[in-house]
């Protein structure tokens, strides 16, 4: 069964870090408990659904993370993505000036990347909605080598340093295309911290289990360059539907998964050999051509659908894939340097190493790579190269904005818990959420379980919101 209209989401852990003088004066746990404080004042709890519909909590390590509510086209799904970032940035813009009067004057850093100076990672998780007749193993061999090779055109790019006695394969210092690729450890699995896996298998659809899967990657990297998150969700997509359509495909099962990963990462010209299962080699721009060739033919007769990413949306994702890849392929970078962020970020690291002479493993390269994810608009090193004009956006301010002052999106089953939360806060009623679920706890328990992630409309959830309106003055949640 091939889904053309899918519900899909991005989960985005947050690094932190707060100075005071340029010194580090307060500890992870420490700024993270400023930052949740006006989140457990108005909640209760540092694992909250707010007003967008979407997830903000704390997770494991002192990481802030964001998830977007259930969203249906790639642009919608990016403007989730980057109201997280405004969201937890203005809960740091609070943080500093609740310090500030304490006399702790300072500024908070989150940092949307996936790695810190020690060797230590973080995660961005994408979500997409299966059919429950899809073959995980199926699905797995047949997309594994897509998302191994991936990262050559929506990397978000590193200068690679080997941590002593950290038990990295020693590659040398140099540039990596991907932040993630060193950090997972298998191919599919259902485990998550124990023993990081490309493909989560862990069966927790958030949905009608009768019917769907939720698909969990666990190796993308965050991005800052609006088209590069684009392409990375735009990509996947079409590879998924020419997987469920049985789209004759070549057989690219990698000998070694994790190898590979880790090689690709450090070969920009996408030309290093690749040994698959059945004893033959191929490149990692091979692959990716493949992959390209057949989503093109596919996009072509792909059949009519009304709802999700349109037809324009996904000729802007091939145009731009096509592009990296040739890119890639002559290693003339100048028609994708400002809209894919590790091409952007290296161009930037180049310059200061010509301009200053200095080797790539210098504090102020370093500086400058961790500085361009810096969240915050007029500080960050991404925000002054979009300013400029130096990185192309895909979408504009106003809709970005309009996700962080919660309006939830309207064409998924997140406009209902949307709707419950707007007025389970104006009312003051103490409710409970899930993803799937939304409770009244009193006066009265009532509650609705929501398996459709499509449905928009449930006259269950326009009854609890009659009964809150009515019974006003409960205590929150």
């Amino acid at each position: 069964m091939t889904l053309l209209h899918r519900i899909f989401g991005v989960e985005t852990e947050y690094g932190i870090t707060f100075t005071s003088d340029g010194r580090k004066k307060l500890g992870p746990d420490e700024i993270a408990r400023y930052i949740f404080r006006p989140v457990m004042e108005q909640y209760g709890s540092a694992n909250v659904f707010i007003e967008n519909a979407g997830r903000l909590y704390l997770d494991v390590g002192s990481h802030p993370e964001y998830a977007t509510p259930e969203c249906d086209s790639l642009t919608q799904l990016l403007h989730y993505d980057k109201a997280g970032d405004r969201i937890v940035d203005n809960l740091a813009r609070v943080a500093e000036a609740s310090l500030a009067g304490e006399g702790i004057n300072g500024q908070v850093f989150l940092f949307k990347n996936n790695v810190d100076s020690i060797g230590n990672s973080y995660g961005c998780h994408e979500n997409y909605l299966v059919s429950r007749s899809t073959v995980l193993r199926t699905l797995g061999t047949t997309f594994l080598p897509f998302l191994i090779t991936r990262q050559l055109i929506v990397g978000a790019g590193k200068i690679y340093r080997p941590l002593p006695n950290s038990g990295e394969q020693d590659f040398g210092l140099g540039f990596c295309v991907s932040q993630r690729a060193d950090h997972v450890w298998e191919g599919v699995s259902s485990a998550t911290t124990r023993s990081r896996p490309i493909i989560n298998t862990r069966d927790e659809p958030h949905a009608d289990s009768e019917k769907y899967r939720r698909l969990h990657i666990i190796v993308g990297d965050s991005n800052m360059a609006e088209p590069t998150f684009a392409l990375k969700i735009g990509s996947t997509q079409l590879v998924l539907e020419l997987i469920e359509a049985g789209w004759p495909l070549p057989d690219f099962t990698l000998e070694d998964e994790i190898s590979a990963i880790r090689h690709i990462a450090r070969d920009i010209s996408g030309n290093a050999p690749i040994r698959l299962r059945n004893g033959s080699t191929v490149t990692a721009l091979e692959i990716q051509r493949a992959f390209f060739d057949a989503a093109q033919q596919w996009l072509e007769q792909r059949p009519p659908c009304e709802q999700g990413t349109t037809v324009a949306e996904f000729r802007r994702v091939l145009d731009l894939w096509g592009r990296m890849l040739d890119a890639i392929e002559t290693q003339d970078f100048s028609a994708v340097d400002t809209e894919i962020d590790w091409v952007i970020k290296r161009k930037l690291l180049q310059r200061f190493q010509h301009r200053h002479g200095l080797e790539l493993d210098h504090p102020k390269l370093l500086q400058v790579d961790l500085a361009y994810h810096d969240v915050r608009q007029g500080r960050g090193l991404h925000w002054a190269l979009e300013s400029k004009g130096l990185v192309q956006r895909w979408t504009t301010d106003a809709d970005i904005d309009r996700a962080v002052a919660g309006a939830a999106p309207q064409t998924t089953r997140a406009r209902l818990r949307g709707e419950f939360l707007r007025h389970a806060f104006a009312t003051g009623s103490p409710i409970t959420v899930d993803w799937m679920r939304l409770k009244i706890n009193q006066p009265a328990a009532l509650s609705a379980e929501l398996g459709d992630p499509f449905a928009t409309t449930d006259a269950r959830v326009d009854e609890m919101i009659a009964y809150m309106n009515s019974h006003q003055g409960g205590s929150t949640w």
